[in-house]
């Protein structure tokens, strides 16, 4: 045989074998990146978009919250579309007849009784509508407010009773009677990783002068794939924002997708805090002045610097700051009566902080911490240090503390001036008590009901909770006997 021939035979066996191996790669890849990130072909992703919008809220996103009912067990699809359809007016779950063609309920059925977990004994109660939630010191209800959204970062309300949503991908709601109208008037928004439209707050004497606040993640003039934390303010005009003034501009900018910060706070003197996280660059940014990042921020209604701010006559330290050693704090509150602020933030892998806002202190990240790396290496062996504030609370494992904000309602005797802080990680609220500056209890509240992005009081007393991704927002209802 020449040797041409025994080229051609060669270059087709090698083409044949390689071949193969190729299919049988990609097969093996398909399969086990669907091992890997749980891809389930089998499930319809229109169902599972349903249920994460009209149903999580109730049952949790991982269909954790069921009574045991007959259709678990029955092999009966139909009994499960007809409370679907129907509802159970008498445990407070809504009917979804006009909201779904039966096709979608009967869909809807299926997938919930093929994922609901299999050992029922696992099963936590539904979240209902006229389900009272006992706690230690203070039952409640929940009534749904909003549901079908995102990642909704932050709540506000007008005092006609609206309520200002801004979602972190960057759009600004205002529900009205149930009716969610997008508002126009917003300035270029980086929605990238952690950052986007973030909270929103109205000035103390709005219904005189008008002003709503802000905070957004803005893109750099230079580099339109960097950015940092801006706060902004601006006047209401029906469903559009007018009057637009940017009050504060982080430097400097970042490439890094997280850690924008940023929870808007106004205290009893009209000053604005705020704070911003360290931008992903804890090597440099949280223990120098001479940048924002990584600190705690006050600054006047218009952008002005107070002149009793700690560091105004430090060369070079940025005047704004009232604090720093921070990583990446989201929750900013008041206490109602001392006036004092108290801040949340994220730790690594551990080491979730409250701490309480004192003047020109270091909070000492990341030189002392109570966390590791993600990875479980460590980047200190310390957790104290001379000149450095320890936390008032410290969460390890993180419990990734988001929104935070004080009872100050009379609607909740048994939680008046109590702290209430958002879970992301594990999906609760937790209420944290205190007797002057001393943690006395902490009690885990709505266990499953997702993750808790932000947590206000509104101007009618009550306790509102926002969840996401399903984002829904939830209003707690107290049960006083």
């Amino acid at each position: 045989m020449s040797k041409s021939k025994l080229k051609i035979i060669f270059t087709i066996v090698a083409v044949i074998v390689l071949g193969t191996m190729l299919v049988s790669w990609i097969s093996f890849s398909h399969t086990t990146l669907n091992h890997m990130f749980g891809m389930n072909k089998s499930v319809n992703p229109d169902v599972q978009e349903k249920y994460l919008n009209y149903c999580a809220g109730c049952h949790g996103e991982n269909l954790q919250r069921f009574d045991q009912r007959e259709w678990m067990t029955s092999g009966n699809d139909q009994i499960a579309f007809e409370s679907i359809k129907f509802g159970k007016k008498e445990e407070g779950m809504p009917a979804f007849k006009e909201t779904f063609s039966d096709d979608e309920i009967m869909a809807l059925a299926k997938y919930i009784r093929k994922e609901v977990p299999k050992d029922h004994k696992k099963l936590k109660p539904a979240f209902l509508a006229d389900q009272v939630i006992k706690t230690k010191k203070q039952n409640f209800t929940i009534d749904t407010v909003i549901a079908g959204l995102d990642v909704p970062w932050g709540m506000e309300f007008l005092p006609n009773g609206d309520m200002l949503i801004s979602e972190r991908s960057g759009t600004l709601y205002r529900l009205h009677e149930g009716e969610l109208t997008e508002m126009q008037g917003l300035p270029d928004i980086l929605p990238k990783g952690q950052g986007g439209l973030l909270d929103l707050r109205l000035h103390p004497e709005y219904e005189s002068n008008g002003w709503f606040y802000f905070a957004y993640s803005e893109p750099s003039n230079e580099d339109p794939k960097a950015g940092n934390t801006a706060i902004m303010r601006a006047r209401i005009e029906g469903n559009k924002l007018v009057d637009q003034e940017k009050i504060f501009d982080g430097k400097p900018d970042s490439r890094k997708s997280y850690h924008w910060g940023c929870k808007l706070q106004f205290d009893k003197d009209g000053y604005l805090w705020f704070g911003i996280g360290d931008r992903g660059r804890r090597e440099v940014n949280p223990q120098t002045l001479e940048n924002h990042n990584g600190k705690i921020h006050r600054i006047h209604d218009d952008g002005r610097i107070p002149k009793d701010n700690p560091f105004v006559e430090k060369p070079d330290a940025m005047p704004s700051i009232y604090s720093y050693g921070h990583r990446n704090p989201q929750g900013t509150t008041m206490h109602p009566d001392t006036g004092d602020i108290w801040v949340t933030e994220h730790g690594p892998r551990g080491g979730d902080e409250l701490n309480l806002i004192r003047p020109g202190v270091n909070y000492g990240w990341p030189v002392i911490s109570y966390g590791i790396n993600y990875d479980g290496t460590k980047f200190t062996d310390i957790t104290h240090k001379e000149g450095m504030a320890q936390p008032i609370i410290q969460w390890t494992p993180s419990i990734a503390p988001c929104g935070t904000t004080f009872v100050t309602s009379d609607r909740y005797p048994g939680w008046k001036n109590n702290i209430m802080v958002g879970s992301l990680r594990f999906k609760y609220l937790e209420r944290v008590e205190l007797d002057g500056n001393e943690v006395v209890d902490q009690e885990k509240l709505l266990e499953g009901i997702g993750r808790v992005r932000n947590v206000e009081v509104g101007p009618d007393g009550f306790l509102y909770v926002a969840a996401e991704k399903p984002g829904f927002i939830v209003k707690l209802l107290p049960v006083n006997e």
